[in-house]
């Protein structure tokens, strides 16, 4: 199941910063419904495209919304920056 939508890029720091995009909480509720019997953990296994840029990855699940992990590959070569807004095209399960 294909989503599209918005959401802000966020910082959680560790010992060595992490970067995720939160998905609003709708789309959350959306994609955890159609993600049943595909979680494991609580997470959720997506393919996530961002501009040109397709990876995958799984969402972790977060205060009743999930975010999606950004890998430093895909962050700094779509020079992506802490606190921009992202447009997100997102596919439950892996392709």
């Amino acid at each position: 199941m294909d989503f599209e939508f918005e959401g802000p890029v966020i910082e959680w720091r560790g010992p060595a910063p992490f970067y995720f995009v939160r998905i609003p909480e709708e789309e959350s509720a959306d994609i955890k419904f159609a993600a049943k019997g595909m979680e494991y953990w609580g997470q959720v296994p997506v393919v996530v495209r961002i501009s040109d840029i397709e990876f995958g990855t799984a969402l972790f699940p977060k205060n009743g919304r999930y975010l999606i992990p950004l890998k430093d590959v895909v962050r700094k070569s779509a020079g992506i920056e802490v606190d921009q807004v992202l447009a997100i095209g997102l596919n439950v399960g892996r392709e």
